[in-house]
């Protein structure tokens, strides 16, 4: 890793952590309540880092933050564009249109014109139809005349060549300069609609993603910091804030990913499960060789799927805010959290409002606040409370892992404390060192990647041409990204044989990673 010192933070519902390391080496953590304007919250945790390690803004030479914001946006239906979509297709493919099986409040607020001109090509790349460039053009116009400055393009196997995307792309960008253009061959992968989703949401997202890290950078330099700011990645990687300005959909599920890749950091483990516990939420997952495993089935934000990859993490409602009613025979433990109001209204800190927190305290699982505020809970209720607690989380371990044998299983996360060491269906439990700070952690060490899944023909062409050109291309995209070109590394290879399609068509997907550029 490079001995460069770099601050890493994560917001989360409840906190806003924030790392500060120098190579492999942990300096200086801390953990502040997210407020309600997140940039405050993130001023104020990255100050407080410097604070406490004794280190200057000046002296810091990168920044990585894992937000919230975007996901928020696409959930909350706030802050989004209108989005003009232009599908290039056949005729076979206009019977379902864009946003055919999208949320119907969530398509209002999007929705700003589709078009369905021609276009798109084979699996093979021969023309499928020829671009239909007046078509664009009127199109266009109506959007200009309507205010949309958005627009997301789309074509049948752009995966395969992009170059009918990218053409298109120059017709809106004369016709509507300023336009926030996504082209979709560069967000997701294989699939139509899956893909077109993935990229109407990240043109909708654009204008937030300029102002928000706008809205870092002039934080920064009150802070007297002129390094560069990166943004956490889905993969858990990250991305520079250029990029992030033009593609924050890739930010959607960095949280998880984070918290993740700290925890590996942490213990030295690759393989592993990871029980994520903050304020509200619960998030386990699996580490395989030291990353996330996938979901192969790719995201569903809002209740619109997308095919881009994101870890594979099960959430449950419980964490450090969650709110306990009942008693100890009719027991109810959240989804209900206080959240970032733990400090004023849990009881050990001086509220009324029991939450899991004061159950840890109660039954000896953690020291914290005031422990005389929760002597009188009946310890019949406090003993089923952490029970039910620690059932919930091992039902999930069970869930996620591979198979029946068991595996190690890693403690991150402020919340942490509502579990014992000792969890059924693992082998060992670790709760390392900044524990509390993973996902912090784990965005400061991240590395820049590139990935690149297409379709392609070995008609007139080699197995090994056509890997390297694909590697290429995921090169070329972590480049962009941010990486150092001098040592980037492949961590994944994946080849499936498509014997539905004619001309020997194989979909193949590579992933690349490396360290970031100087």
């Amino acid at each position: 890793m490079n001995e460069i010192l770099r601050i890493g933070v994560d917001v989360g519902g409840t906190n806003t952590d924030a790392a500060l390391l120098k190579g492999s080496t942990v300096m200086a953590t801390v953990k502040r309540p997210t407020s309600a304007n997140v940039d405050d919250g993130v001023v104020d945790a990255i100050k407080s880092v410097l604070d406490k390690a004794g280190v200057t803004g000046e002296d810091v030479e990168a920044v990585m933050i894992g937000t919230t914001h975007f996901l928020n946006a696409v959930v909350e239906r706030r802050h989004l564009q209108k989005v003009g979509v232009l599908r290039l297709c056949g005729p076979a493919t206009r019977s379902l249109p864009p946003m055919v099986d999208w949320p119907e409040a969530l398509r209002e607020v999007v929705d700003g014109g589709v078009a369905l001109v021609g276009g798109g090509v084979e699996f093979d790349g021969r023309p499928l139809a020829p671009l239909d460039e007046d078509a664009i053009r009127a199109q266009c116009r109506d959007w200009k005349s309507r205010g949309v400055d958005a627009v997301a393009i789309c074509a049948v196997f752009a995966l395969v060549d992009g170059e009918m995307e990218r053409r298109a792309g120059e017709i809106v960008a004369e016709e509507l300069p300023g336009a926030a253009i996504s082209l979709s061959h560069r967000i997701g992968h294989t699939g139509l609609l899956k893909r077109e989703s993935a990229a109407i949401l990240n043109s909708s997202l654009t204008d937030l993603g300029i102002r928000t890290v706008a809205a870092f950078r002039e934080a920064f330099a009150r802070l007297g910091m002129t390094c560069p700011l990166y943004l956490t990645q889905n993969d858990g990687t990250v991305m520079s804030s250029d990029f992030a300005e033009r593609f924050p959909i890739f930010t959607i599920a960095s949280g998880p990913t984070n918290s993740m890749r700290g925890a590996a950091f942490l213990t030295g483990l690759d393989d592993a499960a990871v029980v994520d516990i903050g304020g509200t939420t619960t998030d386990i997952g699996l580490l395989v060789g030291g990353f996330p495993r996938g979901r192969g089935e790719g995201a569903k934000i809002a209740d619109v799927q997308t095919n881009f990859r994101v870890p594979d993490v099960y959430s449950i409602g419980l964490g450090g805010g969650s709110i306990v009613q009942g008693t100890a025979d009719a027991l109810e433990i959240g989804p209900e959290s206080v959240g970032y109001q733990i400090i004023q209204m849990a009881r050990i800190f001086g509220g009324d409002v029991l939450t899991s927190s004061d159950i840890a305290v109660a039954s000896g699982l953690a020291t914290l606040g005031d422990a005389s505020r929760v002597a009188d809970l009946d310890p019949a209720l406090v003993s089923k409370a952490v029970a039910r607690m620690k059932a919930d989380i091992e039902d999930v371990i069970d869930r996620m892992k591979p198979s029946q044998e068991p595996i190690p299983a890693i403690l991150v996360g402020g919340g942490s404390i509502l579990v014992g060491r000792e969890l059924e269906g693992v082998s060992k439990v670790l709760k390392p060192e900044h524990f509390g700070s993973a996902n912090a952690i784990g965005a400061a060490i991240a590395q820049v990647s590139g990935e690149m899944d297409t379709i392609v023909s070995l008609d007139g062409t080699s197995r090994d041409a056509a890997l390297k050109d694909v590697i290429s291309e995921a090169t070329k995209r972590a480049v962009e990204a941010g990486a150092s070109q001098s040592n980037i590394e492949i961590t994944d290879i994946s080849e499936t044989p498509l014997a539905y399609l004619p001309g020997n068509a194989v979909r193949i997907s590579v992933k690349v990673v490396g360290d970031l550029s100087a």
